[in-house]
C-alpha cells in the first residue's frame, strides 16, 4: 500500500517543494565537505565539524521553518528568510575564516553584536510590528561600519569590502518587512 503523503501543493499529506528544496539544500550543505575531502586534502573536516555544521544549519533551517509558520504575509517571510541568511553568513564567516583578519581577531566579536540587534529587534518586533524594519536597518548598518572601519580603512580591505557586502542583505530584509508593514495584510 503506498504512503499517502506526496510533493507539491497543498492538501492533507502533502510536503511542500520549498521544504523539500530547503532541506534538501541542507543536506547538500552538510555533505559539501564530505565529497571534496575526496578530491583534494585541503579539506579536512572531524566528527565534531560534521556535528557542528549540522546543528548550525538545522537550526538555521528551523528559524526559516519558524518565520514560514509566524508569518501569512509573502513580503514578511522573504524578509525574515533573508534576515536568517544574513545572520547564518556572519555567524558561519566569522567561525570559518573570520569576516576581519581572521578568526582569531578581536574584531570578529564585534559582529556579535550585529546578530544581537537582530535577535532583541526580532524579539520586539512582537510588541510593535515597525521595530523589525528598523532593528534589520540598524544590524545591517552596524555591520558596514564595522566594516568599514576595521576592515576597509582598518587592516583588512578584501573582509571589509566583504562586510559591507554582506551587510546589504540586512537592508534588503528591512526593506521588505517596511514595505510588508505598510501593506493592508493580516496580523503576522
Amino acid at each position: 500500500m503506498m504512503n499517502n503523503i506526496g510533493v507539491g501543493g497543498p492538501g492533507p499529506g502533502r510536503i511542500p517543494v520549498w521544504r523539500i528544496l530547503g532541506w534538501g539544500g541542507a543536506v547538500m550543505l552538510i555533505l559539501t565537505p564530505w565529497v571534496a575531502m575526496r578530491f583534494t586534502p585541503e579539506v579536512r573536516w572531524e566528527a565534531h565539524d560534521f556535528i557542528f555544521a549540522t546543528v548550525v544549519i538545522g537550526i538555521t533551517g528551523a528559524l526559516i521553518e519558524l518565520t514560514i509558520l509566524l508569518t501569512s504575509n509573502w513580503l514578511s517571510r522573504a524578509g525574515g528568510c533573508v534576515a536568517v541568511l544574513a545572520g547564518f553568513l556572519v555567524f558561519w564567516s566569522n567561525l570559518a575564516i573570520g569576516m576581519i583578519g581572521h578568526e582569531g581577531d578581536s574584531v570578529n566579536l564585534l559582529f556579535s553584536l550585529v546578530l544581537l540587534i537582530a535577535i532583541i529587534g526580532a524579539w520586539l518586533s512582537s510588541l510593535h510590528r515597525n521595530v523589525l524594519p528598523a532593528a534589520m536597518l540598524a544590524a545591517g548598518t552596524t555591520q558596514c561600519a564595522i566594516g568599514l572601519l576595521a576592515g576597509i580603512w582598518g587592516s583588512d580591505f578584501k573582509g571589509g569590502v566583504l562586510t559591507v557586502l554582506l551587510s546589504t542583505l540586512w537592508w534588503i530584509s528591512s526593506l521588505l518587512f517596511a514595505i510588508a508593514a505598510k501593506q493592508k495584510a493580516p496580523a503576522d
